[in-house]
């Protein structure tokens, strides 16, 4: 059976209603930056979408392929995650969308050495896309964070 962060990490991806202190470990992520309204359906935040899940998913079958990655291990997908803010803004003005910023994330299972990352923008997915917007993000700290649902 398929890794699944989202049950073997439930204090991050599941949790509780009442607010707690959660210690989140040392991650690695694909990352892409944009910026606009996240409703128009060609922009920038569908566009990152579609390449994070591009990447993600030719990584999450790789093993049925010849191409072996070292480490890596059978999991589903981890979920998308992201970031909002709007630069110049005290809080977020939601009249707004256009001014918003966004860093839109999916974790990875291992560390993939970064000419990985490039082979995979290249053209191992199926799909022929530019996938020099995805970028290699590690977290390499462990910190701890009140979570306020």
């Amino acid at each position: 059976m398929a890794f699944d962060f989202k049950k073997e990490y439930k204090d991050l991806y599941l949790p509780k209603k009442k607010p707690s202190i959660i210690r989140v470990p040392k991650m690695n992520y694909l990352s892409v930056c944009g910026t606009g309204n996240p409703n128009e359906l060609d922009g920038d935040y569908h566009k990152s979408i579609e390449l994070l899940y591009g990447i993600a998913y030719t990584l999450r079958m790789s093993y049925k392929t010849d191409h072996k990655i070292d480490g890596f291990f059978e999991c589903v997908v981890p979920p998308l995650e992201g970031f909002w803010w709007q630069d110049g803004i005290k809080g977020m003005d939601y009249t707004k969308k256009d001014k918003l910023s966004f860093i839109s994330l999916i974790r990875l299972p291992i560390l993939l050495p970064k000419k990985m990352l490039s082979g995979q923008r290249a053209g191992k997915t199926k799909e022929k896309k530019d996938y020099s917007q995805v970028e290699f993000l590690p977290m390499m700290k462990d910190f701890v964070y009140n979570v306020f649902i």
